[in-house]
């Protein structure tokens, strides 16, 4: 095992382990971020000890008591760090860590990610937080993730870190009535992050692969802190079975290749085996919901062989029922366009432009590039290539991706070309 790997398995424990022994956020992070900047100078010398969580925890709690003799306003909390492991309350001793027991250990992580999601923190400190301390990524690749400075980040990490100790927001494992009320806040984080990844809106390139990764880790990790939730299962479907396609979305150029048009050769057949296998654990507990849902429509078009071979009927009919549980502009949209495949364009174009004048439905497409596309392909289709124009020029408009408005540029260039031949002359 790398200290690569080493961290991704250890930050989460190691930042769980030391917030419950010193109930501070900032405090348990900086040391545990300390433990590993001297793991790093220590162990390329001495090798990566044989329980190395073991020795994290030993080494975070001595950078925590360095810190909180520094601060001088914890000292009550002094007595229960100092003492002599082997008699310490919580009955666990540094070198028989490993030995934690496991229900322990992995509330202690729940407590964190449920921690980090707090409905008192604002949606964006919340991602930012999950990312910081439940992922253990660092400020600046936060701050290049979304696309802000590092000062910016840092700020927003500062207010949230401040909330939390003013408003003694509890870091506790969660009772049942907080979990069930939280995780879908945790899961919605998790979401927001894989979508920022999948089609990413603020960076340059229009996949951002390590976020993309980073929410699939969180996903695996809440799954396992909550084994029985099946909305849980049906997220960490979805997200495996949609990045399964990641390797076939983009040309030499950048810029998306639609699904019709993706070398389904290149898609990674493993983790379609292992989203589909969380889709079936998901199912298992017989209680529907959105994220299975969109995990069953995400397992249609992974296991098609070809897109025209794609059982859209069915596809069709599992937005007809998650419109019904989440009505929700984006999901009509994704209706919409199924609609097309099972249809015909003529009653796609109803179907979308329905969506503009529905006031039963979450959320605005107005702005939303893909709504737009969409249009424009379906009217494209029926010949209406002047009305086709406009709503591929109002994509643009409203596209914030260089790449994807570089493909959009060229789409409607083509589109153009078709236009003025079809002009009176």
């Amino acid at each position: 095992m790398g200290f690569a790997d080493v961290f991704r398995t250890e930050w989460p424990r190691l930042v769980a382990t030391l917030m419950r022994d010193v109930g501070d956020l900032a405090i348990a992070e900086d040391a545990a971020q300390d433990a590993f900047v001297e793991a790093s100078t220590r162990w390329p010398l001495d090798g990566i000890p044989d329980r190395p969580g073991a020795w994290l925890v030993t080494t975070g709690r001595r950078k925590a008591i360095d810190q909180i003799r520094r601060m001088r306003r914890f000292e009550d909390r002094l007595p229960a760090l100092a003492a002599d492991p082997s008699t310490a309350e919580s009955g666990r001793t540094a070198s028989s860590y490993a030995d934690v027991d496991r229900e322990q250990a992995l509330d202690d992580q729940l407590a964190l990610l449920v921690g980090c999601c707090h409905p008192a923190l604002a949606s964006e400190a919340q991602v930012a937080l999950t990312l910081r301390i439940v992922a253990g990524l660092s400020t600046p690749q936060i701050a290049r993730a979304f696309l802000v400075s590092e000062e910016t980040m840092t700020r927003r990490l500062t207010r949230a870190k401040t909330k939390i100790r003013a408003a003694n927001i509890p870091f506790d494992p969660p009772d049942m009535d907080t979990l069930a009320e939280r995780t879908g806040a945790v899961c919605e984080v998790i979401s927001s992050i894989f979508t920022e990844g999948h089609a990413s809106a603020t960076d340059t390139a229009l996949i951002r692969g390590d976020l993309c990764e980073e929410a699939i880790w969180l996903a695996e990790l809440l799954s396992r802190l909550v084994p029985t939730d099946p909305e849980v299962a049906g997220l960490h479907a979805l997200l495996l079975l949609t990045d399964a396609r990641r390797p076939s979305r983009l040309d030499s150029h950048g810029g998306p290749i639609l699904l019709a048009d993706q070398d389904r050769s290149l898609w990674d057949q493993p983790m379609i085996a292992r989203g589909l296998a969380e889709l079936a654990r998901a199912h298992s507990f017989h209680r529907g919901g959105a994220f299975q849902f969109q995990a069953a429509i995400a397992a249609l078009h992974a296991t098609a062989p070809t897109f025209e071979a794609t059982d859209w009927p069915a596809v069709l009919r599992l937005y007809d029922v998650l419109l019904q549980r989440q009505p929700s502009a984006l999901v009509a949209l994704n209706r919409a366009i199924a609609i097309d495949r099972v249809h015909g364009p003529a009653a796609a174009v109803v179907a979308l432009d329905a969506i503009l004048v529905a006031d039963d439905l979450t959320g605005d497409v107005d702005d939303y590039v893909y709504f737009h596309t969409a249009r424009s392909d379906v009217l494209a289709r029926l010949g209406r290539l002047d009305d086709a124009f406009a709503a591929l020029r109002r994509a643009i408009e409203c596209s914030t991706n260089e790449s994807e408005r570089s493909f959009l540029r060229r789409r409607r260039q083509d589109l153009n070309e078709v236009v003025d031949l079809r002009r009176p002359r």
